[in-house]
């Protein structure tokens, strides 16, 4: 088996490689831009070219790398606090539930602060739905929570369809676009690249007790761990990374489960090391695909969602086949 690299050039390595998406993303497009209108655009020109990458593409590109962070940052702490591989929020139904709530909301002319709450309110009912369902006898099992998911994940579906038949039709082309994934029109990223960070952070000192959780219950109980009040906490953290995510650049699958995934391959288990580096590869691999998907059919632009699911789904299938094996 080879070698695994050490955690100090890991971290680094992913932290240049989601600058370097960045700086792509900005002065990539159907007007292209050289490095010198990059660097007129953070230094305040008011030059076209500039004002194309700092009102355009920066809060797109901002925008693409939160939300891929977030959705990284939520699908590790599922599949940890599950000890499950295949658990990520699109495929456990939270990231259907985000949807549901947010587009029930925006169908009745809420402001986009309602939406994002009921975004969270949605993710929040899915994910306990879904364990809830799971644990009908009072215990529940790994085929058990995925089928339960799979299963909530289809209901969520059903539901955005019923609102895309019921709504009109001005705003069904938007609302399909934004469900498949879409980025461009997320006009305030920051903050969620703020809940990103803080994420990060917060999780940080949960780090031993989660690492501790990964091995059993039982042996989490043994060494003191709050169990109990660790599933809630995280099980409220991931809702709120998710509905994030979900509000701001639609229902993208995939990158909570792949990306926890290779890195866990990587780097090892360890969540200290881990969370972080979720974070770093999940906004640099959607960066990189919302990228792509302006430029594979310039001038028209595919939602970015058809690009994870594309390697998604191949992935997903190695995962689950090598799981069961």
């Amino acid at each position: 088996m080879p070698a695994r690299p050490p955690v100090v050039v890991v971290l680094p390595v992913l932290l240049v490689a989601g600058l370097t998406a960045l700086a792509w993303a900005l002065v990539s497009g159907e007007a292209r831009a050289d490095w010198s209108s990059l660097l007129a655009a953070l230094g305040g020109s008011a030059s076209f070219d500039a004002t194309v990458i700092r009102e355009l593409r920066l809060p797109r590109a901002v925008a693409a790398y939160a939300g891929g962070g977030l959705l990284a940052v939520a699908g590790a702490l599922m599949q940890v606090l599950l000890r499950n591989p295949l658990a990520d929020p699109y495929v456990l139904g939270v990231s259907g539930g985000a949807a549901v709530g947010a587009l029930g909301a925006l169908s009745i002319g809420l402001s986009t602060v309602a939406a994002d709450a009921s975004a969270f309110a949605g993710a929040l009912a899915a994910m306990l739905l879904v364990f809830g369902l799971a644990r009908g006898d009072g215990s529940w099992t790994q085929t058990r929570l995925l089928l339960t998911g799979v299963i909530v994940a289809a209901g969520c579906g059903a539901v955005v369809t019923l609102m895309l038949s019921m709504a009109h039709d001005a705003r069904v082309h938007s609302m399909l676009f934004w469900l498949m994934g879409d980025a461009s029109a997320a006009g305030r990223p920051w903050p969620a690249l703020g809940l990103l960070a803080f994420a990060v952070l917060a999780c940080l000192p949960l780090a031993r007790d989660l690492n501790v959780l990964a091995r059993g219950d039982l042996g989490a109980r043994a060494l003191g761990v709050a169990v109990d009040r660790l599933r809630v906490a995280i099980y409220v953290l991931a809702s709120l990374l998710t509905a994030t995510a979900v509000t701001m650049i639609g229902t993208v699958g995939f990158v909570g489960l792949i990306v926890p995934h290779l890195v866990r391959l990587a780097i090892g288990n360890d969540q200290r090391v881990l969370l972080p580096a979720s974070a770093l590869a999940g906004g640099a691999l959607l960066v990189l695909a919302d990228t792509a998907a302006r430029l594979v059919l310039s001038p028209l632009q595919l939602p970015v969602g058809v690009l994870t699911a594309l390697i998604g789904v191949p992935v997903f299938l190695f995962l689950l086949a090598r799981h069961y094996r």
